[in-house]
């Protein structure tokens, strides 16, 4: 994943719980990088002549199996198959979770990006909950955040969303209980970090460049990484689509800022919790 993981844990819970889930992150990160050999990687040297390819790492084959419904929740804006080169990448796949196969009609490659950091939480926040834990806060790169349960003051864990355009400011304060946070946003030092793929709308292959930041509050962390990556390519009817009635989890914030500015914020910009 390339970022800092924070895991802190709170009151009763196994004492292996923390290391636990350390290794429940590493093990996820292990298994989907495209920054070094890996599972992914392996799969996608298959996958870029066409063939058809056996799944053999169990971590790999449950994520893929958790991305096939939040490609279809998000109507294709959230793709992991999509770039600027090969667009609608995950239309040409057919997933047989079953029998831990993959295939595709044309050349193309998986990049699951955020979705990774989500997925990772996910994973540690069940070792932590089997564990006992009742109270946990987990951060990736301080755009992905989960929670265990209630903060330790009995309260909903406080979360401020800083403006990465205005400091000080916030774009919104959230309360979270049992629940995981998504930012996705096309300014700040996280948008030009190393090794970070285009944002582009899977079904033209354009860059979304626009000044914005989508967040996403969701029951699971990785159904908050496809929905906040979804808002942020959304057009406008495509946003009012996907934020419902769920107008106080999920947001879209545009930033008028000019593009000397947003070279700036790209190489000192903040963007954290």
């Amino acid at each position: 994943m390339g970022t800092r993981v924070e895991l802190h844990v709170f009151g009763v819970g196994d004492a292996d719980a923390l290391a636990n889930a350390r290794a429940a992150v590493e093990a996820v990160d292990d298994a989907l990088t495209i920054h070094r050999p890996s599972p992914a990687t392996a799969l996608n040297e298959r996958l870029a002549t066409g063939q058809s390819a056996a799944i053999d790492a169990p971590i790999l084959l449950a994520a893929l199996a958790e991305v096939d419904p939040l490609v279809a929740l998000t109507g294709g804006l959230f793709d992991p198959a999509a770039d600027v080169a090969r667009t609608g990448g995950w239309a040409s796949i057919t997933l047989d979770a079953t029998a831990a196969r993959i295939s595709t009609t044309r050349p193309l490659a998986l990049d699951f990006g955020g979705f990774g950091k989500g997925y990772a939480l996910d994973r540690a926040v069940a070792v932590l909950r089997d564990a006992g834990v009742v109270s946990a806060f987990l951060s990736a790169g301080e755009s992905s955040i989960a929670v265990v349960g209630r903060h330790p003051l009995d309260v909903r864990w406080p979360v401020g969303i800083p403006d990465p355009t205005m400091p000080d400011s916030f774009l919104v304060e959230l309360e979270l209980e049992d629940e995981a946070l998504s930012i996705s946003s096309t300014i700040g030092a996280h948008a030009d970090a190393p090794g970070r793929s285009p944002t582009v709308r899977p079904h033209t292959g354009e860059v979304v460049a626009t000044p914005r930041t989508a967040i996403a509050v969701e029951r699971s962390g990785a159904r908050a990484e496809a929905m906040s990556t979804a808002l942020l390519i959304a057009d406008d009817a495509e946003r009012a689509r996907l934020i419902g009635d769920e107008r106080d989890r999920r947001f879209v914030f545009g930033h008028t800022i000019s593009s000397t500015d947003i070279k700036d914020l790209r190489r000192h910009g903040r963007h954290g919790i």
